[in-house]
């Protein structure tokens, strides 16, 4: 989930490098669990769709697929034509509870495993970045031919206030605050009182009308904030400052998460799917390399909530199915129940998805100039 407070939006190799390795690393964690413990695994895909690319190792079809957007494994415990026996014991299907519960918590471990690793190495290499807000919102960024660069905005200006509404240093709020405004005035003058270097003054501003009806400046929109690094000066306090760092970025994903489902009336334009999120991933790099540490950290915690959610076709789902199991005895649902719950669960992941990469696609800017 990303809260869309930038303007200017591209894709990026490296943005959609990052988000693959993520989903990779998840379902290494399916992969190893299962491969560990001796349980037949018949498929290690990276993507989704048709197949690019592909070898056979140990009996598992290894492939690379068309959308690098994800990834799965699969066991052969329904497969007619895997040559195994229904009731082989290595089956997952087969095996005691406990051992498939590690198998299907698995990814989620890693994904968590491996955000606590990128604060490590943040820690260690980069050093904790340490902010200290002013008040106002930086403009990093003004795209050429734009309302921002027609009307007199440079990179590296300071809006303090906008139409006599000052600014705090209270970050994504003053953000938010300039992005509503500019929003809800398509075709509408907005005054600016702005600071450039030293010198401070006003200026008026007409955001162009966007194809979805609201205005937009062209510009790039962040916190006015100053970054230094702080490195740790010895073992202790490394481990401090990273269980600090991921505690606390833990307890954000948390939060955001449960603000989604309780105003989801209010959330829900900013839930974004891939394309937004390597839209941001990309900005991330581009101002400020280091950022892609915490926002790669994030991802995985993320990845890791939202597959716990006891939802259908999410590790969450396949859980509680098993706990359900435990909690009946041992005795399984109807398998053709639980296809039917599994399947059903997949259509809505699949429908969502579609839905939120067109809407993500469709707000990326150079798609926004041809419309």
């Amino acid at each position: 989930m990303v809260k869309g407070s930038v303007i200017n939006h591209e894709l990026s190799p490296d943005s959609i490098l990052e988000v693959s390795t993520i989903i990779v690393v998840h379902e290494t964690g399916h992969f190893l669990a299962a491969h560990l413990q001796g349980i037949h695994v018949s498929k290690f895909a990276i993507g989704f769709g048709p197949i690019l690319a592909k070898f056979n190792s140990n009996n598992v079809e290894y492939s690379l697929r068309a959308f690098p957007l994800g990834g799965f494994v699969g066991f052969p415990d329904n497969d007619p034509n895997s040559g195994i026996p229904l009731d082989d014991k290595n089956l997952l299907k087969n095996r005691p509870i406990w051992d498939r519960v590690v198998v299907v918590s698995a990814g989620i471990v890693a994904n968590v495993i491996f955000a606590y690793a990128i604060i490590f190495a943040q820690v260690v290499f980069v050093g904790l970045p340490v902010q200290e807000a002013f008040p106002g919102v930086l403009v990093p960024d003004v795209k050429s031919s734009s309302a921002g660069s027609r009307d007199g905005l440079l990179p590296g200006d300071v809006i303090l206030a906008v139409d006599g509404s000052e600014l705090s240093s209270y970050g994504s709020d003053s953000v938010s605050k300039v992005v509503d405004v500019v929003k809800s005035n398509p075709n509408r003058s907005v005054l600016l009182r702005v600071q450039r270097g030293k010198e401070g003054f006003d200026i008026m501003i007409t955001p162009d009308k966007s194809f979805d009806g609201t205005g937009r400046i062209g510009v790039q929109l962040s916190p006015n904030v100053r970054f230094s690094k702080v490195k740790p000066k010895n073992v202790t306090e490394t481990f401090s400052f990273v269980g600090r760092e991921f505690f606390g970025l833990s307890y954000n994903v948390l939060d955001s998460l449960k603000k989604t489902f309780l105003n989801f009336s209010q959330t829900a334009s900013q839930v974004a799917g891939p394309v937004a999120i390597i839209a941001v991933g990309a900005e991330v790099a581009k101002s400020n390399a280091d950022g892609l540490y915490q926002f790669a950290a994030l991802l995985n915690l993320n990845l890791a909530v939202i597959n716990l959610l006891p939802l259908p076709a999410l590790d969450g789902g396949t859980l509680a199915l098993i706990l359900l199991e435990a909690v009946r005895g041992g005795r399984k649902l109807p398998l053709e129940v639980e296809q039917g719950i599994m399947s059903s669960g997949i259509l809505l992941v699949i429908f969502l998805g579609l839905f939120l990469i067109v809407k993500d696609t469709l707000n990326l800017d150079f798609i926004r100039e041809i419309l």
